[in-house]
């Protein structure tokens, strides 16, 4: 695969980034999804000067029109499905040409011959094997084995996660790692009557609790749910939990496993989903370990107070509770739905973290490793990018 022009003034082919962005040919692209279009639309709004040239490095487009000419940048799509170049990348073939560097926002990694730089977002799948099913744990380890050989630099989103890929036992140096925070603004204008709709159709009426994610084991729902429970025994007219997020794997919800006042939306479109965050009494996000943490960014950014497991998306604006300890969960979801003071210092809180989290310093973060790795040439073209 190389570079492909998708505009008259495009630069020489040498002197672009490729970003690998298959995560989001993936029915469920998940939070590495949200980073891989957060990171693109910072890089976007880097002036031409300060941000290389960029195609975007995915599998051929399925049926119909492409969304990914939706997020700006040239498109460089193999002839291959999505399974059959995951697969020619994890044996070695499909190799890169042409890029003058190289960058995979998941460890869907390729071969390059430019200089490859790997976004690993977490080692989750060693942290919480149990989390994962056989097939996950194998694939991911196999996965950043392959990264550890063929990359040059790495970019993860917590100290804790650089700590952990330096304790991997796969010879990658600190000199290779890079904490780079994401970003909490990507959510796009909240959409009041979608939301309404959708509240309408849960039988909402008024305030809700929120907890937003892809159900899946490592999101620990059923200690949530058990702590919803208990909270609503000692708090009879506390209001709904309302679950937002698609289906992930692992039977997380079982039949009548919810209880009273726990209401399933399933997925919502973002507009949707920000103005749900923006009514909401609080978020509540629990979950066994996160890499970052991004839907607690999003409350935050939207005014509203999270109680959380102790993640890196925090940064010490959340109110934080133990995920094994159920009875500690009941308390602070009585604690944000009865006490104005500390919702008030919790939001506050909350909107000065997000205030320092947004894509286009995140996307300057990555340029800047990317010319620490491959030093651009002075006659580099800057600006195709726009279309």
């Amino acid at each position: 695969m190389t570079p492909r022009s998708a505009a008259q003034g495009a630069p020489r082919p040498e002197a672009t980034v490729g970003l690998v962005v298959e995560q989001l040919r993936r029915r469920v692209p998940g939070g590495i999804g949200t980073y891989s279009r957060g990171l693109i639309s910072g890089l976007l709004e880097l002036a031409p000067g300060e941000r290389p040239p960029l195609a975007l490095i995915a599998s051929r487009a399925p049926a119909g029109a492409d969304p990914l000419t939706a997020l700006g940048p040239p498109l460089s799509l193999s002839r291959s499905s999505s399974r059959w170049l995951t697969e020619a990348w994890s044996v070695g073939v499909a190799r890169l040409r042409g890029y003058r560097l190289v960058h995979s926002t998941s460890l869907d990694v390729p071969i390059s011959e430019a200089p490859l730089v790997v976004t690993v977002h977490d080692l989750l799948w060693r942290e919480l094997p149990e989390a994962y099913g056989r097939h996950g744990r194998a694939w991911h380890e196999a996965a950043l084995r392959r990264a550890a050989r063929r990359a040059t630099a790495f970019v993860v989103p917590d100290a804790s996660v650089r700590e952990a890929l330096l304790g991997s036992g796969l010879g990658i140096g600190a000199s290779q790692v890079e904490v780079i925070e994401e970003g909490a603004d990507h959510l796009p204008p909240a959409d009041d009557a979608a939301a309404s709709g959708a509240l309408r159709a849960l039988g909402v009426e008024g305030g809700f609790l929120l907890c937003v994610g892809t159900l899946e084991p490592r999101k620990n729902l059923p200690r949530l749910f058990a702590a919803y429970r208990e909270a609503r025994q000692a708090c009879p007219g506390l209001v709904p939990l309302v679950v937002c997020g698609p289906e992930g794997w692992g039977q997380v919800v079982g039949d009548g496993a919810a209880g009273e006042g726990v209401l399933l939306a399933g997925r919502v479109p973002d507009a949707t989903l920000a103005a749900l965050y923006r009514r909401a009494t609080a978020l509540v996000h629990v979950p066994l370990a996160e890499g970052f943490g991004l839907p607690v960014v999003e409350a935050m950014a939207a005014g509203t107070p999270v109680v959380a497991s102790p993640i890196p998306a925090n940064g010490g604006a959340a109110l934080e509770v133990d995920p094994l300890e159920v009875p500690a969960i009941a308390k602070a979801i009585l604690t944000v739905s009865s006490d104005a003071a500390a919702r008030e210092r919790l939001v506050a809180a909350g909107r000065r973290r997000a205030a320092s989290l947004t894509w286009r310093a995140c996307a300057a973060a990555h340029v800047s490793l990317w010319d620490s790795v491959a030093p651009r040439s002075p006659h580099d073209e800057h600006g195709p990018n726009e279309r």
